[in-house]
């Protein structure tokens, strides 16, 4: 109904989504879905999490936008229990994850400019990293598949590395070097995991050629790996890490956090957003924060991850070639016979919502505080499917 107005430039399913409660997500049909989703990493929270609805029906009533020529309580509140929470020393808001990496990458080319000149410009990415659609984000991403002809020419000074590859790193840095940006897990490439051991290597060379070293945690963050960030796990401390997604359970928000050598390259006029950290998104992002940081809520992202890849990897299903992941950001890969695209939508028709990275890997990205009972639902509803694939 809706791809028929909107302009389809996602490729969206013929179904119109009305509301959700927990993990679960009913239709204009009042058809039931479960919620392996979770907007692509975004509602946290999942559906309807009455805090959160509270939270942001409350600010609405007080104010909803305010131009940052000013700031808000509500936005300075949140800023500090955020520093507190990760560590950093400053933070950015924008609206978006590729925001989030635009700003990144203009933080990386000052940096370089100040530290070495013009020659200190380029940026280093991964290989199969995604870090955004805008032109600069797309081109630091390390997939040929996202630079297609008609979108050139793109934005010049990037370059890619293997991931995990030790002897890479060893001639990859040098005196142009401005910046290593590290996706801590690839989400859009295949949900690949990387080596900390390798990340604090590859940061350490980086660094030792005079480069800044960063993160894009847009979809890792805010306790999708089993950590407040994924960078804390895999121990290479960026001095500037992207975020977006779930940190606001569904309201647009984005930014960067800031430390070290990163925390005051910005100054007034480098790098400005309308609508961001408004009121409504930081009152949103408070009581996620809120929720993430309560004892115990880490670790049962971490053990639900867990039982869901333990229980899929059980079925020993001759379609499902390997299973990975890390917290609730989960990959599973299908037989190249097959297509993980053709199981998506089996997975749609049968009432399960989840997504694909790539031809051959199906993602499943549920909210943090998805219930046993929704998992095993939906868990049902993946091996009956698998079965018949």
């Amino acid at each position: 109904m809706g791809s028929k107005i909107v302009v389809n430039n996602y490729g969206s399913f013929d179904v119109t989504m009305v509301k959700g409660k927990g993990s679960t997500c009913w239709d204009t049909n009042g058809k039931k879905y479960i919620d392996f989703l979770a907007g692509i990493a975004v509602n946290c929270l999942g559906h309807n999490y009455k805090p959160l609805v509270k939270a942001v029906a409350k600010q609405a009533k007080k104010q909803i936008h305010v131009c940052n020529y000013f700031t808000s309580d509500i936005g300075v509140e949140y800023a500090e229990k955020l520093l507190k929470a990760t560590g950093f020393e400053g933070v950015y808001f924008g609206n978006s994850g590729g925001e989030g990496n635009e700003a990144l990458i203009k933080l990386a080319r000052k940096y370089g400019h100040l530290n070495g000149g013009a020659k200190r410009h380029v940026i280093y990415t991964l290989e199969s990293s995604f870090h955004g659609r805008t032109m600069a984000t797309l081109t630091a991403t390390g997939q040929a598949k996202f630079h297609p002809e008609y979108f050139a020419p793109y934005v010049e000074g990037f370059k890619t590395i293997k991931p995990n590859d030790w002897e890479a790193i060893k001639t990859a840095f040098d005196d142009t070097t401005a910046a290593l940006i590290i996706e801590c897990v690839q989400g859009e490439g295949g949900v690949n995991l990387i080596d900390p051991e390798w990340a604090k290597a590859a940061a350490k060379a980086a660094r030792d050629a005079g480069a800044i070293v960063m993160a894009d945690e847009v979809q890792t963050g805010f306790g999708r790996t089993g950590t407040l960030l994924a960078s804390d796990e895999l121990g290479f401390e960026p001095e500037a890490v992207s975020f977006a997604k779930g940190v606001a359970g569904g309201v647009p928000m984005g930014g960067i956090l800031f430390r070290g050598k990163a925390a005051g390259v910005f100054v007034a006029g480098d790098h400005q957003s309308t609508f961001a950290g408004n009121p409504l998104a930081c009152a949103a992002a408070n009581v996620v924060l809120d929720e993430l940081t309560k004892p115990g809520f880490m670790e049962s992202v971490k053990e639900k991850g867990d039982y869901i890849r333990n229980t899929i990897k059980s079925w020993n299903n001759p379609n499902v070639k390997e299973i990975r992941g890390k917290g609730l950001m989960i990959g599973a890969d299908i037989i190249e016979e097959k297509s993980a695209v053709e199981l998506e939508k089996n997975l749609l028709t049968n009432g399960l919502l989840t997504s694909t990275a790539g031809q051959n890997t199906l993602r499943m990205v549920p909210p943090l505080n998805i219930s046993y009972k929704e998992i095993d639902e939906g868990l049902k509803i993946l091996k009956e499917t698998l079965e018949n694939f």
